[in-house]
């Protein structure tokens, strides 16, 4: 039987073989180490959770297809207020940029010959006034004569021509009087219309009315005001052959179709207003058919010139959806949307789209109601990805995003 050996301590082992020894177990030790990150990474427990995506929920409805197009804003009444006496502008009895009323005097102009002619006037009508008493008198003072062979059949006669001769005598001096009393007024310039005047555009002293009526200054009626706006001729006959094949209907149900003005900064005006009429030919330089709105004013805001954006609702698509514009693709081959089933799945569906309207898409066809559409996470997708639907929230948009919204149009 062989003899045992004891394995030598520390303490008696040389310098060579402690080194040997440290260095075996640093190497086994992360061997170990090594093994056992391997295995913890091959053994992941379970797949990772959905991925959460923003959906928004089919709802189909009535939607009001609307058309921006570019208008200019008009005054619903214009006058020119114009000096129809030759005289001295004498004073101006208005405020500039006023509103005014109608008769409201605004010019005073040098009356005095006026009102000498009206006197004049005066005095010839009394003296044919005069004259009528006393043919009259005369007529009828021959009249017994005549009968009793007193005077001649002659006289009488000359005594009646004499009468009628008066009576138009004070006839064309009535109509002198009248002549001279409107001359006489015209000297006072009063509004024709109620609405805002402008600037005066003669000043104290000048000679107005001499050889023709001199413009003294515009009134302008802003309340209503009106809205001038051009659109498509194809685009208008399109529209009313699908509101005649009733793919369409007409919006509200009323025939003035509804219309939103909004302004430069991209804010809409408050109080909607109405379509008047379309005009009846097409331009034949642009292709272009003249409409015309009425927009209620009351507070001034609208100033006759200014340049608009006019949003007209012109007709009504049934069973249509509003959607977020993030969640369309647009490209050469058409238009689509990704669909999340109740199983978390993702899929594309081709959709028909229609007119924006703001930051959404109006969506014809293509969709069924409680259906789930995708608006973001887009970016979060993987093939045969699971996703798990939240309701989308838009986020909220700075105060002058409508402003930057609407330079893009």
């Amino acid at each position: 039987m062989p003899a045992l050996r004891l394995a030598k301590p520390d303490s008696l082992l040389t310098p060579t073989s402690r080194l040997l020894l440290s260095g075996s177990l640093l190497l086994a030790l992360l061997l170990t180490g090594c093994g056992k990150s391997s295995t913890s990474a091959n053994a992941a427990p379970g797949a990772p959770p959905p991925t959460e995506v923003g959906v928004v929920t089919v709802t189909p409805g009535n939607v009001g297809l609307v058309t921006e197009l570019p208008g200019r804003l008009e005054a619903s009444r214009v006058a020119q207020v114009r000096a129809r006496a030759a005289g001295i502008l004498q004073k101006r009895v208005f405020v500039e940029g006023s509103d005014v009323k109608a008769g409201q005097l605004l010019f005073r102009i040098d009356a005095a010959p006026y009102a000498a002619a009206y006197q004049s006037a005066q005095a010839s009508l009394g003296k044919a006034q005069a004259n009528l008493a006393q043919a009259a008198a005369l007529a009828e003072r021959y009249k017994p004569l005549v009968e009793a062979n007193a005077v001649s059949k002659q006289d009488y006669a000359n005594a009646v021509a004499g009468q009628k001769q008066a009576e138009a005598d004070v006839a064309a001096g009535k109509a002198a009087v009248q002549t001279a009393k409107i001359n006489l007024d015209y000297a006072s310039v009063t509004a024709p219309i109620s609405g805002r005047i402008g600037r005066a555009l003669v000043t104290e002293g000048a000679l107005v009315g001499q050889g023709e009526a001199t413009q003294l200054a515009v009134i302008q009626q802003i309340d209503p005001v009106y809205v001038n706006f051009t659109q498509s001729a194809g685009e208008v006959m399109k529209l009313r052959k699908a509101l005649d094949d009733g793919r369409l209907k007409r919006a509200s149900g009323s025939a003035a179709a509804s219309v939103r003005v909004v302004l430069e900064d991209g804010t809409e005006y408050a109080r909607p207003g109405r379509l008047l009429f379309s005009d009846l030919t097409v331009d034949p330089t642009t292709g272009q058919i003249m409409l015309r709105a009425e927009v209620p004013n009351p507070g001034g805001v609208l100033l006759p010139g200014l340049y608009v954006r006019v949003r007209l609702e012109q007709a009504q698509a049934g069973d249509a959806v509003l959607l977020p514009q993030q969640a369309v693709t647009r490209s050469n081959q058409g238009d689509s949307v990704m669909v999340v089933s109740s199983d978390g799945k993702v899929s594309p569906r081709p959709v028909k789209i229609g007119n924006a309207q703001g930051a959404q898409w109006v969506v014809l066809s293509g969709l069924k109601a409680g259906e789930q559409v995708m608006v973001d996470g887009f970016q979060k997708l993987s093939p045969n990805a699971t996703v798990k639907a939240v309701p989308w929230q838009a986020a909220a948009k700075p105060a002058s995003a409508p402003a930057s919204a609407a330079s893009t149009k």
